[in-house]
C-alpha cells in the first residue's frame, strides 16, 4: 500500500476543503485515486467546478449492501491566533493529529476510505456489499448527499453508517434542524402612540418565545430537550417608529417523534392567537430553509448489538450516546427511509468546530480495525 494508514490521514489533512472557499473535488480525486490503486472500483460524481462525492464499492459476498458515509468539507479556520498550530497543516504532537478537520470529519473519512483500500489489497471479500460514499458540502446545503440520492442508486441498505465524530463511542440518536425564517408584516405609528400600530419585532418576539417554551417540553433520554433560538432579526424604521416590518431566523433542533410538520403545525396555531389579537391584521409568512430530520436507531438492534459487541472485544465503553448536531445522515435517511443509521467515528465531538481540533491517533487506528470486523 503506497500509504501506511497514519500518513494516509496527513495526506487526506494537507488538501484544504473548507466549505464556501476551497475546491473540495480535489479531495474527492484524491479519494477516489488511491482507492483505485488499491484495487477497488471508485469514481468521482461531479456537480460543479468546486464540488464532487466520491463513491467507492467493494463487492461482497452477498447481495446485502452497507453504505459507510463521511463528508469532504470542513469548517473555516477561525481565528488564527486562537490555533496553537497552522490548522491547514497536520501536526503531531503527544499522541495526537492536530488540523482543521481533524475530528469534523477527515478522520473518520480517511479510516473508512483506508479500511477499504486495505481490505481489498488483502484479497478480503466482505460479508455484504460496502459502497464508501464521500460527500461535499455538508456543512452548509448538503448538495453532495442530495446529488448522491438523485444519481447513485443504493437500493435498501441493511446499515448507514456515518463516521462523525463520537470518540468512539456509538452514536444512536441524532437532533434534526429546521431553519425557520419569519417574515411579519404589522402596522406602522408614531412612537409615541404604539397602541395604534401593530409592532412587527415585538410580535416576532412573542410569537418565537411561545414556540421556544412549547417545543423545549419535549425531551429525549440521550438528546435532552428540543431547542428554539433566534440566530438573525431585522426590523424597525427609525427610533421613534413602531415597526411594520421585521425579519426572524429561528434555528430549530428537533428530537426524535418531532416532525417538521408537527412543528409547523404548533408555530400555525401561535400565530393564529396573535392573529386574532390583531382583528387580522397581523400578517407572517413561514418558509423553511432547512429541514433536516432526526434519526434514531433502536437500542435493541441487531447492527447496534454488533457494534457494542466489538467495542466491547476492543475494551472501549460502549454506551449508547445522542449527537446534537446534524449530520448527511438527516438527508441520506429520507431517501433510504428503511435504512438503520448508526453514527461513529474517531473523531473528538466536542473538539468540531474549534480551534486546535485534533484526533488521537490510537483511536484513528483503533476505527480502521473496527469497521473491518463490523463488516
Amino acid at each position: 500500500m503506497k500509504y501506511d494508514a497514519e500518513t494516509f490521514l496527513t495526506e487526506v489533512l494537507k488538501i484544504p476543503t473548507v466549505n464556501g472557499k476551497d475546491n473540495e473535488k480535489a479531495l474527492a480525486v484524491f479519494l477516489r485515486d488511491f482507492l483505485k490503486d488499491c484495487g477497488v472500483s471508485a469514481v468521482v460524481q461531479e456537480i460543479d467546478s468546486r464540488h464532487a462525492n466520491v463513491v467507492g464499492v467493494l463487492e461482497g459476498k452477498s447481495k446485502e449492501t452497507v453504505i459507510w458515509n463521511g463528508h469532504l468539507d470542513t469548517v473555516p479556520y477561525g481565528k488564527m491566533g486562537e490555533w496553537k498550530t497552522d490548522p491547514s497543516v497536520p501536526a503531531k504532537k503527544n499522541g495526537c493529529i492536530y488540523a482543521r478537520g481533524a475530528s469534523d470529519m477527515k478522520s473518520g473519512l480517511a479510516a473508512m476510505a483506508y479500511a477499504l483500500g486495505s481490505m481489498k489489497e488483502k484479497g478480503y471479500v466482505p460479508s455484504r456489499t460496502i459502497y464508501f460514499c464521500g460527500t461535499c458540502d455538508e456543512e452548509k446545503s448538503g448538495i453532495g448527499a442530495r446529488h448522491l440520492l438523485e444519481t447513485q442508486t443504493l437500493g435498501e441498505p441493511a446499515l448507514l453508517l456515518i463516521g462523525e465524530p463520537t470518540g468512539l463511542r456509538p452514536g444512536t440518536a441524532q437532533k434534526g434542524c429546521i431553519w425557520l425564517q419569519m417574515k411579519l408584516h404589522g402596522k406602522t405609528s408614531h412612537g409615541a402612540y404604539p397602541e395604534q400600530g401593530i409592532n412587527a419585532v415585538e410580535y416576532g418576539v412573542r410569537i418565537f418565545q411561545d414556540l421556544k417554551q412549547n417545543l423545549e417540553e419535549e425531551t429525549h433520554e440521550l438528546l435532552g430537550t428540543a431547542t428554539c433560538q433566534i440566530t438573525m432579526a431585522e426590523g424597525g424604521i427609525v427610533p421613534n417608529m413602531t415597526p411594520d416590518t421585521a425579519e426572524i431566523m429561528l434555528d430549530i433542533r428537533v428530537i426524535p417523534g418531532l416532525t417538521t410538520p408537527m412543528v409547523s403545525e404548533r408555530l400555525q396555531k401561535i400565530i393564529g392567537h396573535y392573529r386574532q389579537e390583531t382583528d387580522g391584521e397581523l400578517e407572517v409568512e413561514v418558509h423553511i430553509n432547512n429541514d433536516r430530520q432526526a434519526i434514531e436507531i433502536p437500542s435493541d438492534h441487531r447492527w447496534l448489538k454488533k457494534l457494542q459487541w466489538e467495542l466491547k472485544l476492543a475494551k472501549l465503553p460502549k454506551e449508547r450516546i445522542g449527537i446534537n448536531y446534524f449530520t448527511d445522515a438527516s438527508i441520506l435517511a429520507k431517501g433510504i427511509p428503511t435504512t438503520p443509521v448508526l453514527l461513529f467515528g474517531p473523531g473528538q465531538p466536542e473538539m468540531a468546530h474549534k480551534p486546535n481540533e485534533y484526533v488521537e491517533i490510537e483511536k484513528y487506528i483503533q476505527y480502521i480495525k473496527i469497521l473491518s470486523r463490523l463488516i
